[in-house]
């Protein structure tokens, strides 16, 4: 599983690796959870991208409810199917309403296209679970317990080939025993310095190995700190780029203020470490990675 996620240029632990092999020879949903840009969202595309199969991804919001995520009658086409029996001289009213109900007029949303058998097996990405409001977290129990959907009008639609659900929160909320229950959980961490050093040098190939190795080191000691938001794997790699973009084969304390919007996403944050903190972060990171 690490040499799999490793060809889609995801560079996992052994424990994280380990969770997400028993997750798809268990057959269980995969709940992971962890600080914002951990890389929790990516591991779903890499494994679909690798095992192959099709990735469904049904992105979490506040207001998110079952006709948005799961499915919607097409009222429309209903209509029209109604209007066209009574043209017909259809007069029951019981099998016209069997008529309407039927699968052809279910719009399949995220959840229940992850159950079709169009496209072959899938990967469902339930992305930022904790986003969406606790309620709907009820919508979820019976599809992450035994992969099926039951529509009232129609009956139970089961997969034929179960996907691997994969979850992920930000932990801005709790998310309820009860669907976590139902998965394997891994809280995603920061990547230790050896192994964000070999994400770079993955993600951002011809990376002078002087300026990789300071970045990680100072990426690593900012995260140490008191900031709203700290950087994630994605901000270590954009940053990296851009002072490669500048030509950059060391820190610098000149290049590292004006590209700090790169790696923060906060004015305070900024404002905090731009100047002598930064140039303080410059030297240590220097001595760490000379070491």
């Amino acid at each position: 599983m690490r040499q799999m996620l490793a060809r889609g240029g995801y560079v996992a632990d052994q424990a994280l690796a380990t969770t997400a092999f028993l997750a798809l020879r268990m057959g269980r949903p995969l709940f992971l959870e962890g600080e914002p840009g951990t890389g929790k969202t990516e591991i779903a595309k890499v494994l679909a991208a690798q095992l192959p199969r099709r990735l469904v991804r049904l992105q979490c919001y506040d207001g998110l409810d079952l006709s948005a995520a799961a499915y919607e009658w097409n009222h429309a086409r209903q209509l029209m199917a109604i209007r066209l029996a009574e043209a017909a001289g259809e007069t029951d009213q019981a099998a016209i309403e069997r008529g309407i109900y039927d699968r052809r007029f279910l719009q399949e949303r995220p959840l229940l296209r992850a159950l079709s058998p169009e496209g072959g097996p899938a990967v469902l990405l339930i992305d930022e679970l904790d986003r969406a409001d606790e309620p709907f977290e009820a919508f979820l129990l019976e599809l992450l317990a035994d992969f099926q959907i039951t529509v009232p009008e129609l009956g139970t639609i089961r997969a034929e080939v179960p996907p691997l659900a994969v979850i992920t929160s930000n932990r801005t909320r709790e998310v309820h025993d009860a669907i976590r229950r139902r998965c394997l959980y891994h809280w995603v961490d920061y990547p230790d310095a050896t192994r964000e050093r070999a994400i770079l040098k993955i993600r951002a190939p011809g990376l002078p190995e002087r300026l990789s190795a300071e970045v990680v080191r100072f990426v690593q000691r900012v995260r140490g700190g008191d900031y709203f938001k700290l950087p994630g794997v994605a901000e270590t790699i954009d940053w990296a780029q851009s002072l490669a973009a500048l030509d950059a084969k060391e820190l610098e304390p000149g290049p590292v203020d004006e590209t700090l919007g790169v790696l923060l996403k906060y004015q305070d944050d900024i404002a905090k470490l731009r100047g002598a903190e930064a140039a303080r972060l410059i030297a240590e990171a220097k001595q760490a990675a000379a070491a």
